[in-house]
């Protein structure tokens, strides 16, 4: 029986492609041609121009591994691939190293807003059932 080796990443049987491209080929393009393959959302903001936030955080992203950021709708750029973002939740960083797979989708998406909830069992008094429990 084969190990497992340590790494939490699924094994890809091909190179990635995204939309018949290859992430090296995806890094050559300029903004406007990467945009021509991007779905229609991420054309329409890149083809009206990214804020000037938007821009602060590529710049910081070509000199730093990690980043901490609130813009959650920044969209990830195949110059992401390989690097560290902290994104923010509304209450804390998530930290999300970014994959081949997430080019074209949101920051947003990668950090949930809204928790998982887990209700506990209903109290004494609580159902219709629980009136007619001896309460000692």
């Amino acid at each position: 029986m084969a190990k497992k080796s340590g790494s939490k990443l699924p094994r890809r049987k091909e190179e990635f492609t995204y939309r018949g491209q290859k992430i090296d080929d995806l890094k050559k393009l300029s903004l406007n041609e990467l945009a021509d393959i991007l779905p229609a959302r991420q054309r329409r903001k890149i083809k009206r121009g990214l804020s000037r936030d938007h821009r602060k955080l590529l710049a910081k992203m070509k000199t730093r591994d990690v980043v901490r950021t609130h813009l959650r709708d920044m969209i990830v750029l195949p110059d992401m691939v390989g690097k560290t973002v902290e994104i923010h939740s509304g209450k804390v960083f998530n930290r999300v190293t970014i994959m081949p797979e997430m080019v074209g989708h949101y920051f947003g998406e990668y950090a949930m807003t809204r928790g998982r909830v887990n209700h506990g069992s209903a109290g004494v008094g609580a159902t219709r059932s629980s009136k007619y429990v001896p309460l000692k």
